[in-house]
């Protein structure tokens, strides 16, 4: 049975706000969303990259504008918000895609500086992000915020504990705020694109600190668990035209909306799946 009320690709008129758009999975996603319509602010800390990002939404049909800012920094956040809806108008998606990858090391080795920078890259900045752009949803009753999310959430990464620990909890503040703006119509999910070869999967797995999740990536790609960067964004543009609102608050995985979860709303809300539990 089709859908005549279905979302569509088309983000027309629609303006979006994506984090960590200088490279990859960011950049990928940016120049989805302009293709289908939407003007597309970037933001990241290095500003060649948000133009290379911007020439590539422009080149592809759409508009852009690249606003570099430190997403752990509030005034930062606060500016750059303001001059996105100042020159694209008011924010109807956040993608809060920025991240910092692990540092891998032992946690009693580790400098706990570092540690706490990417715990705040990944959990700070994020909430930041939310906090400028959802007043102005609520106010208008709309809106979408996608945050990306990964599997060192769903278990534990001894070497990688400000990484797995920052996401597990990104993954919790998802569906807080989901909750706490449910009556105002606006949708928040959590998408992990899948193991996708990006400039951050590349860092992580170099040099001798890098050992561990080289074994991890070489086992996941014999079993045939790489995501084509194209799949990933073809899955989150799903999310991103509304197709998933009904499970807003949850934590949906890139293979696993490719073997067709969005069939299955009415069993993940019953038995209220695909969110973090303690299991008794």
């Amino acid at each position: 049975m089709t859908n005549d009320n279905a979302p569509t690709h088309d983000l027309t008129g629609q303006t979006a706000l994506v984090t960590g758009g200088s490279r990859g999975l960011g950049r990928a996603y940016a120049i989805a969303l302009g293709k289908a319509g939407a003007s597309v602010a970037v933001t990241a800390r290095t500003e060649s990259g948000l133009t290379e990002t911007v020439r590539l939404i422009e080149e592809a049909g759409g508009r852009g504008i690249a606003l570099p800012a430190d997403v752990t920094d509030w005034s930062h956040v606060e500016a750059m918000a303001h001059a996105a809806e100042e020159q694209l108008g008011p924010i109807d998606l956040l993608v809060n895609n920025a991240g910092a990858p692990p540092p891998q090391v032992a946690p009693w080795e580790g400098d706990p500086d570092e540690w706490w920078s990417t715990v705040s890259v990944n959990l700070k900045g994020p909430f930041l992000c939310a906090r400028a752009v959802l007043p102005g949803m609520v106010a208008r009753r709309r809106g979408r915020v996608i945050n990306i999310v990964a599997e060192a959430a769903n278990k534990p990464e001894p070497f990688a504990s400000a990484y797995s620990t920052s996401k597990a909890a990104f993954i919790h503040l998802t569906e807080c705020l989901a909750e706490a703006v449910e009556e105002y119509g606006i949708k928040v999910l959590a998408y992990h694109p899948g193991l996708v070869r990006t400039a951050m999967v590349k860092t992580i797995t170099s040099g001798p600190a890098g050992e561990r999740f080289r074994e991890y990536v070489s086992s996941a790609l014999e079993q045939g668990r790489e995501t084509p960067i194209e799949k990933s964004v073809e899955w989150f543009m799903l999310l991103a035209t509304g197709q998933a609102d009904a499970l807003s608050g949850r934590y949906l995985v890139s293979r696993e909306i490719n073997a067709g979860v969005l069939e299955r709303i009415d069993d993940i809300l019953a038995n209220d799946l695909h969110v973090l539990r303690v299991r008794r």
